[in-house]
């Protein structure tokens, strides 16, 4: 594969990754599972208790087993062939995918303070 392609997979590949990632450690459809391992996070009696629930709360660490995931699905990997090209590729997938959540947050915080903005102009003008 193409240097040309490759960059291209990798920064396709790593939409699905932060989807994924964003949608079971953020959104309100898996609120309760989430919770769930929060808590188990916080109250878990063995450090390995408290590690395991902790990787379904925090979108980086998730994300590194999402791209495990598309890895093993599609075979994609950077550079070399074999293990080398699957380690380079699935750190490099987890670094494009946080930098797409990190701009999403980003977006979803000014529009909930032009959101925000909108409200109280509305509120001052009654």
């Amino acid at each position: 594969m193409s240097m040309g392609l490759q960059a291209a997979s990798l920064f396709l590949l790593a939409i699905p990754v932060a989807c994924i990632s964003w949608t079971v450690t953020h959104e309100e459809v898996f609120k309760e599972p989430r919770e769930y391992c929060k808590k188990f996070s916080q109250e878990g009696r063995t450090i390995l208790t408290r590690k395991f629930f902790y990787l379904f709360t925090c979108e980086y660490c998730f994300s590194h087993y999402v791209a495990l995931g598309i890895l093993f699905l599609t075979g994609f990997h950077l550079l070399y062939d074999g293990w080398r090209g699957y380690l380079i590729a699935g750190f490099s997938l987890v670094w494009i995918a946080n930098i797409y959540m990190g701009i999403y947050s980003r977006i979803r915080l000014d529009i909930k303070r032009e959101k925000i903005e909108i409200e109280q102009k509305e509120n001052n003008e009654k």
